[in-house]
């Protein structure tokens, strides 16, 4: 009886000391860049982990695209390297960074521009997404990118020509500057100039007059209810409820980010099809429809109506 009063202490610390321990144990971060991230003007290399006619082991990503080389990206996705650091104030994504590009209309465009130019290096604008411990680009705009061939300038006077003609025109300078006369820009800037960058707008297609162009853009889906179902091949789709109408259903594939994963563990925690009110983006991919989802609710029928 005696030892009782000493058993209980041991066993208090016992329990308490490794539990206050775990509480000031730092947990580790993710090293991801936060859902919702904007991109504006990133330039990097788009790069293919596929190219037609050769097995996907045998494939190097990095490796530079050819002039008339057709890629496709049917087999497996595109990826997109950062040439520089994006940081989003709470996690880095450091130069030489792959992520993968999300299917949309503006990728659809972006393969056709790849395919018909030989460099691959372009300024990318988009959105970031976050999935099961992945990032991925969702690209809404881009710009190809193409270095500066310096030329060499020719000169066909004398050195001693130049040499006589300088105190002409130092000569002919006046002393004084007036408010008025033009500004010349210093040789500093017109050197890292001919040195840089030229972005190149996307080349316009011709197409005959009988034919009407069909711009693809992209819609905003708000406030619609819709089961979350996962079809046979594990690709997960949003079927949009028609409310009793006998109208065809519509069925969206969902792009990989943050609020289909909250979504999945909201369905998983539920043995009955939960309805959802949903927002996103829908875009248009190879003839299929997708929706980048930005909210997914649950809604309650509180009794009233059937799930």
């Amino acid at each position: 009886m005696e030892n009782k009063p000493a058993i209980f202490i041991l066993l208090f610390f016992l329990v308490t000391i490794p539990a206050a321990s775990g509480f000031c144990a730092e947990t580790p971060r993710e090293n991801l860049l936060w859902d919702g991230f904007v991109l504006t003007g990133v330039n990097g290399q788009i790069t293919p982990t596929v190219l037609p006619g050769k097995s996907e082991k045998a494939v190097d990503s990095n490796a530079p695209i050819g002039r008339g080389t057709k890629l496709n990206s049917s087999e497996s996705g595109w990826f997109f390297e950062f040439e520089t650091d994006v940081n989003d104030l709470r996690a880095k994504a450091p130069a030489g960074t792959t992520l993968k590009l999300l299917p949309s209309s503006t990728l659809e465009k972006l393969i056709s521009d790849v395919n018909e130019r030989s460099a691959n290096t372009y300024r990318l604008s988009g959105w970031v997404t976050k999935y099961k411990g992945r990032n991925f680009i969702f690209p809404n705009h881009f710009l190809p990118v193409s270095t500066i061939i310096k030329q060499q300038p020719k000169t066909d006077q004398k050195p001693e020509e130049d040499i006589q003609s300088t105190p002409e025109k130092e000569a002919e300078q006046p002393s004084v500057i007036e408010p008025n006369d033009v500004l010349s820009m210093p040789k500093e800037i017109m050197e890292r100039l001919k040195t840089g960058r030229i972005v190149r707008p996307p080349t316009p297609r011709r197409t005959p007059n009988k034919q009407k162009i069909v711009l693809e853009q992209d819609s905003i889906l708000a406030d619609r209810s819709a089961f979350l179902v996962k079809e046979k091949d594990g690709r997960l789709v949003f079927i949009l409820d028609a409310l009793g109408r006998n109208t065809r259903p519509v069925s969206l594939l969902l792009l990989p980010c943050e609020a289909l994963e909250l979504a999945e563990l909201t369905q998983s925690a539920i043995p009955e099809p939960v309805r959802f009110k949903i927002a996103g983006l829908v875009t248009k991919y190879k003839g299929e429809k997708y929706l980048l989802l930005q909210r997914a609710t649950r809604i309650y029928s509180h009794g009233n109506f059937a799930r």
